[in-house]
């Protein structure tokens, strides 16, 4: 598959993506003349603007808030995306759109090379797309509980769903609450600014964390847990990791989560 084929990642906002930087430096490591953009759309225009694509384009790697929606388009889904409800990646075939999440083998790498192999309890905070795939992932490496932190607990209620399906605990809590009991894992996948002041209290009630955010690059959060010595996983680390993927079902061609999460830390400036 060495001809020109176009490839993009879709989103809201979706300027500061980081997908573009990778996925272009794979393509130049792998010698496909490929282009990859990043493409903003409107609430509700997946779907019209996956159809109105031409046969020269491949791929779309999709993120907020159009999950859902490129779950609910594709002709094809895989296994991962029946279960959530969610997809990450599209790509395109003779007989139409094909649908699955990089997010939770991502994620589950990423926790493995961050020495992070099992963990029983989850402290989570956010319940949107992201979360769910990674309540899936954490589930992949023996999680028996999850403990929500959100905002509005009637908007964690797919993500709760998901959880009672994999047969682990749950518990909604509110945002701002005590993070009390000790936990094994804690993920972030909401912004940076929403934790403010709560670093080191947070991380210091987890055995490791995985911050999935990484806008500003590093987040407080993520330094916290660094100062406090424990086992970290980012969202560069995820981000790399899924990109891989995503490139092997677009190109058919494996590159290194390294060259990746390089190409990544020299666009922050790192």
């Amino acid at each position: 598959m060495t001809s020109q084929r176009r490839c993009a990642v879709v989103g809201r906002p979706v300027a500061h993506s980081l997908s573009p930087v990778m996925h272009r430096t794979a393509y130049g490591v792998l010698g496909l003349p490929w282009t990859y953009d990043a493409v903003e759309l409107a609430d509700g225009e997946l779907a019209r603007f996956a159809d109105g694509l031409d046969e020269t384009w491949r791929g779309l790697s999709v993120t907020m808030p159009f999950k859902r929606e490129a779950a609910a388009l594709a002709a094809h889904r895989t296994g991962d995306v029946v279960f959530l409800g969610v997809a990450n990646t599209l790509v395109r075939e003779e007989d139409g759109w094909y649908a699955s999440n990089t997010d939770v083998p991502g994620a589950v790498l990423a926790l493995r090379e961050a020495g992070i192999e099992r963990v029983e309890t989850v402290r989570m905070l956010g319940a949107g797309a992201t979360a769910a795939s990674l309540v899936l992932a954490g589930s992949r490496l023996g999680a028996r509980s999850v403990e929500l932190f959100v905002r509005d607990a009637a908007r964690a209620s797919e993500v709760v769903a998901v959880a009672h399906e994999l047969a682990l605990d749950v518990d909604v809590v509110d945002l701002h609450a005590p993070a009390d009991a000790s936990v094994d894992l804690l993920v972030n996948t909401i912004p940076a600014a929403a934790v403010a002041g709560r670093e080191h209290t947070l991380a210091g009630s987890a055995n490791a964390v995985f911050e999935a955010i990484y806008d500003p690059w590093p987040t407080s959060l993520l330094s916290a847990a660094q100062e406090e010595g424990l086992a970290t996983a980012t969202g560069l680390d995820l981000l790399a990791h899924q990109a891989v993927l995503q490139l092997l079902a677009m190109t058919g061609e494996a590159v290194a989560p390294d060259l990746l999460r390089a190409a990544a830390l020299e666009a922050l400036g790192v």
